[in-house]
Formats: structure tokens, C-alpha cells, sequence
């Protein structure tokens, strides 16, 4: 039970709350429970249109902010997050299912830090002097592109807003969010925090709603100058296919499929809390989960005894209890989509060493963290994502089938590396297509780090300097010197 009241979610438009302009609202489901926490407003084009005006008519004020004054405000957003983290950690965990030791400890925790990361890069957008031989000064300028549309997904609400927010703001921009339809409620309460942060009205607004509704008309929108994007590969490739025939910039943080390398030398104690970790991690439901093990084949049936031994144990229950590591999927269709993949895995000749059926636990949408050996690698449970608490076991024989057989699914968005030799490590970092690397470990994040995709993961960055860059375009002036 929350310890606070859940108000019926209207839209933030221009700094006032309002409801859809048809009246359309629509029921949050709480997946460990199966039933209806609250109703939010669904908006429509016209409701679109009019956070697009408002922040367009907001961004010249915000825009002339000088950075640090920008990162004050942003610097207040982080101290707020951390005032109210037990508020947001607790709708977090009722929204996404998410256990609430995890919305504590990486949730809240991550969100604070983006705007704390961001509040002192505000500052740091400069430009450059260009040595030329012209007989002029030239120099380039970093400025704001405009009106930003951030569009986020259901599995990280809180985290991912703040990865797109936070930097477009700190460089001088304005934004319309739209979080995902099944779970909104986080960037409702971030939307109170930003305003009593002191964010003027219609820099930032948030629509609620469909993604074929409320998302098309934001795509879509001639008043949007960039789209932040973090969703399905197929969701994102007509997104940028939108943004492409308007000619905006994009960035688009797509689908994952990462494997875990673990070679001969690794320290085997850690390589399998890592494994655990990387896979039923949000409940699988985490873009850059390690969802495909590689496993030199002379570890190959002691691993999988081990993770046989070992994966059950993992606490799965109400997410509200402490103890619990694994809560309910997001919702009924995540459920049964694994549950789907699970049976072609039989199918497809794979060995289920545990799991492998749904739990009736509360009405909730509960599935086991499922360990699944000796499936080919053409098989279509290891190229495509799961998105769920399912881990694929393969052998390798030699570094580079390792790394081929890493390479060998359309994504690149994470993987990682078990070994005891530091020479490898690199070696074999360098080979792996992917825009993040992890050795010894899963799941280091930091908003220092930049992450992003490569193949069908998509491009462009989030986090570190290079978010920031992403939010900003450049001019050149030169100046005469005659």
C-alpha cells in the first residue's frame, strides 16, 4: 500500500493541469495485483498542439538563461528528487511492478543524479576559436535547437525521462514528454517537482497517452525541432523515418539483445552474480540486459548446474516487500509475450534448466527468472529480445567464435566480458559491436558514461557530454578583420 493518495493524472500543459480535450481518460494497471490504481487523461492531437505552443512560446525566455542560472534550477530538480524519493520510489514500484529495494537504490537514485550531472555541465556549452588563414575571427557558437519531444518507454519511467530531460534543458531547450501509455504516473509527479524547482511554465509539459494517438501527433508536430526516442527498434524506425522526410535531428535509444561472454579464466563466483544480475535484472525487462550467456565450453555444464542451483532462489514476489528481486512483468502483454518465447524455445530443441512457466502469485503478471541451454544460434529465441527474465545458454570453443557469435543478432546496444585477463578484456572489448562494454560486471551506469546503440540498438547517445552535445546545434560566425 502507498502511503499517499493517487489523484485521477491530468495533462501539464503550459504550467496548468487540465484534462484532454475530449474528456478521454484511461485506467493504470498495477501489474503485481492485475487491477486499476487511478486513471489518467489521454491526450489527443489538439492537447499535443497546444503543449507544442506552449513550449515554443516558453523557449525564448528559458533559451537566454544564462547556463548557470539554468543549472541552479536544475541543481534545485535533484535536491527535490532526493526530498521526495520514498513518494517517487513508492510510484515507481506500484506503476512498473518494480521491487522497491531497486526504485530506492537505482530508480530515484539515477533520476537526482541526471539533473545533478546536467545542472553543472549547463555551464560548460562552449564554443571555439578556429585558427584560419582567412583574415578574419572565426569562432563557433553551441545554441539550443528548440523544442525537444521526449518520448520514453514503460521499464525505466523515471530514469530515462531524466536522461533526455535533463540535458535538453540544461542547454537552453524546451520540452513536450510523453511517457509511455501503461506507466505515467512518475512524470506527473516529476512535472510538480520541475514547476516548484522553478522551471517557468510550458518549458516543460507532459501529455499522457497512446503511442499510435498521442506519440503519432508528437512525431509528427512541424512545431518539434529534435526527438528523443528510447522504445522498440520498430516503434523507433518510424520514428526516425517521421523525423527523416521533416529533416529534425533524432536520437534513438532502440532494442537490446546482449551477450555475456564468459571465458575459461574468469573468476566463476563472479561471473555468475553477474549473469544473474544482467538477466533478471527489472525483470529482464531492461534494454541492456545480458540475455544470451557464452560460456567456453569447458565451464559450459558446470555453469549451467550452478545456474540451476543458484537462479531459483532468487526471491520473486510482491514488489513492495524488500526482500523481493523480481517483481511482476509490466503488464499482460509483456507476460505473454515471454511466455511465448519460452514455449518455441521447447520447440525450437532447447533444455529448460529452470523455470520456464508463469506464477500465479496475486493476480499479478509474474514469470520466473527461466534458464534455457542448447538452442542453436540461428534459433529465433537467441537473435530476437525477449525482453523478459530469460537467459540463453550457448558454448564457444575459441575467442573468436565468441565474438562472432556475440556480433551475430541485429542489435548493439550492451555486452560484457568475464575474465581474469586484463590483455583480453580489451581485445576483446574492442571486436564487440556494441556502444557499452562491461567487463567483470553488468549494468555500471553512471550519467558520466555515455551509453547508446549501434545496428538495430539505433544512435546517438545518452548521458555524459555527448547527451549534452546532442541537444544543441552549432554556428559558425567570422567576423572581418578588414
Amino acid at each position: 500500500m502507498t502511503a499517499f493518495e493517487i489523484e485521477p493524472g491530468r495533462l501539464f500543459i503550459d504550467g496548468q493541469w487540465r484534462e484532454a480535450a475530449d474528456g478521454a481518460r484511461a485506467e493504470v494497471i498495477d501489474p503485481s495485483r492485475g487491477t486499476a490504481v487511478t486513471t489518467v487523461a489521454q491526450a489527443g492531437p489538439a492537447d499535443v498542439d497546444a503543449a507544442v505552443r506552449a513550449a515554443r512560446r516558453a523557449h525564448g525566455a528559458w533559451s537566454v538563461l544564462s547556463g548557470r542560472e539554468r543549472g541552479r534550477i536544475l541543481l534545485r530538480v535533484a535536491e527535490l528528487i532526493r526530498r521526495d524519493a520514498e513518494e517517487l520510489a513508492a510510484l515507481e514500484s506500484l506503476d512498473v511492478g518494480k521491487p522497491i529495494t531497486l526504485c530506492r537504490a537505482v530508480d530515484v537514485t539515477n533520476a537526482a543524479n541526471d539533473y545533478e550531472h546536467y545542472a553543472a555541465l549547463a555551464h560548460s556549452l562552449h564554443g571555439a576559436n578556429r585558427d584560419t588563414p582567412l583574415n578574419a575571427l572565426a569562432y563557433t557558437r553551441r545554441e539550443p535547437l528548440g523544442v525537444v519531444a521526449a518520448i520514453t518507454p514503460f521499464n525505466f519511467p523515471l530514469i530515462l525521462a531524466g536522461s533526455k530531460i535533463a540535458p535538453a534543458l540544461a542547454a537552453g531547450n524546451t520540452v513536450v514528454h510523453k511517457p509511455a501509455d501503461e506507466t505515467p504516473l512518475s512524470a506527473l509527479r516529476m512535472a510538480r517537482l520541475l514547476a516548484e524547482a522553478g522551471v517557468p511554465d510550458g518549458v516543460v509539459n507532459v501529455v499522457t497517452g497512446t503511442g499510435p494517438v498521442a506519440g503519432e501527433a508528437l512525431l509528427r508536430h512541424p512545431g518539434v525541432d529534435k526527438i528523443a526516442f528510447t522504445g522498440s527498434t520498430a516503434i523507433g524506425r518510424h520514428a526516425a523515418s517521421v523525423a527523416g522526410q521533416a529533416l529534425k535531428p533524432v536520437t534513438m535509444e532502440l532494442g537490446g539483445n546482449a551477450a555475456h561472454v564468459v571465458f575459461e579464466d574468469a573468476d566463476l563466483d563472479k561471473a555468475v552474480a553477474a549473469v544473474i544480475k544482467g538477466f533478471v535484472f527489472n525483470t529482464g525487462q531492461f534494454c541492456m540486459g545480458g540475455p544470451r550467456l557464452l560460456v567456453a565450453r569447458p565451464l559450459y555444464e558446470t555453469l549451467l548446474a550452478v545456474l540451476a542451483e543458484a537462479v531459483p532462489g532468487v526471491p520473486v514476489g510482491d514488489p513492495r516487500r524488500p526482500e523481493t528481486v523480481v517483481g511482476p512483468m509490466a503488464g499482460e502483454r509483456h507476460l505473454r509475450k515471454v511466455e511465448e518465447y519460452v514455449d518455441l524455445a521447447r520447440k525450437e530443441g532447447g533444455r529448460v534448466v529452470c523455470g520456464g512457466q508463469r506464477l500465479d502469485l496475486d493476480g499479478g503478471y509474474y514469470y520466473p527468472p527461466t534458464v534455457i541451454a542448447d538452442l542453436p544460434n540461428d534459433s529465433r529465441v537467441v537473435q530476437e529480445e525477449i525482453f523478459g527474465p530469460v537467459l540463453t545458454v550457448q558454448p564457444f570453443d575459441t575467442e573468436d567464435e565468441a565474438v562472432a557469435l556475440a556480433n551475430s543478432t541485429p542489435y548493439g546496444l550492451a555486452s560484457g566480458v568475464q575474465t581474469g585477463s586484463l590483455a583480453r578484456a580489451h581485445r576483446v572489448a574492442e571486436r564487440l559491436r556494441a556502444g557499452i562494454v562491461w567487463i567483470n560486471d553488468w549494468a555500471m551506469l553512471d550519467p558520466a558514461v555515455p551509453f547508446g546503440g549501434t545496428k538495430d540498438s539505433g544512435f546517438g547517445r545518452e548521458y555524459g557530454p555527448e547527451a549534452l552535445a546532442a541537444y544543441t546545434k552549432v554556428k559558425s560566425v567570422v567576423v572581418s578583420l578588414d
